[in-house]
């Protein structure tokens, strides 16, 4: 596994989102209301939806487009048939900066 930093969590607003390039990949980074971070796929698998823009709650977001919905710990589809999408172990450091884990080596970094 290997860490990346993505920038500092407090340009996360509470109980928002944002994505993040990553090498060939969106992720996106939501902070919930009590200030867990999670990160899942930014792309909703069914027709391509920023899951950053969802409507998220401390287990769920809801995919803008045609409101599928995945858990935020697992990634795993909740309450329709779609397909899964990744998610990412996610932490904020001791000087507030957002650390991503990915499988693999990353070259360059965010994007």
């Amino acid at each position: 596994m290997t860490e990346i930093a993505l920038g500092p969590v407090d340009e996360i607003p509470l109980g928002e989102a944002r994505a993040f390039a990553v090498e060939d990949r969106q992720v996106a980074v939501f902070r919930l209301r009590d200030g867990t971070l999670r990160a899942l796929d930014a792309v909703c698998p069914h027709r391509g939806g920023p899951l950053a823009d969802g409507l998220a709650d401390g287990r769920v977001v809801i995919c803008p487009l045609h409101s599928y919905v995945y858990d935020l710990a697992t990634g795993c589809a909740v309450a329709n048939d779609g397909p899964a999408v990744t998610a990412y172990a996610v932490r904020a450091d001791d000087d507030g900066t957002i650390r991503l884990r990915v499988r693999g080596r990353v070259s360059g970094g965010v994007g």
